[in-house]
């Protein structure tokens, strides 16, 4: 197993992700979609991605993407959390 990358590294990567896909989520935790235990999971099951270069570079080559990289460990609840919005 390999050791978890640093927090706020993945905070951001996760939060660009995020916004990349079309989920904010900082407004869906201030409106209760996702609480501050979701969002510590979230950021959790980044930290122990095995590849963060290779997401960084996704975001790098992309303002807006239909969805989140493939592989992303957190896919499905931004996905969720963008359907909530729309």
């Amino acid at each position: 197993m390999q050791p978890l990358g640093n927090p706020l590294y993945h905070l951001r990567l996760m939060a660009r992700m995020g916004q990349s896909a079309g989920a904010d989520l900082s407004a869906a935790l201030a409106a209760g979609d996702i609480s501050p235990e979701g969002w510590a999971e979230m950021i959790t099951r980044c930290r122990g991605c095995a590849a963060p270069n290779q997401c960084a570079a996704f975001l790098a080559a992309r303002g807006h993407a239909a969805g989140p990289m493939p592989g992303c460990r957190n896919a499905d609840a931004l996905i969720q959390l963008k359907e909530r919005r729309t």
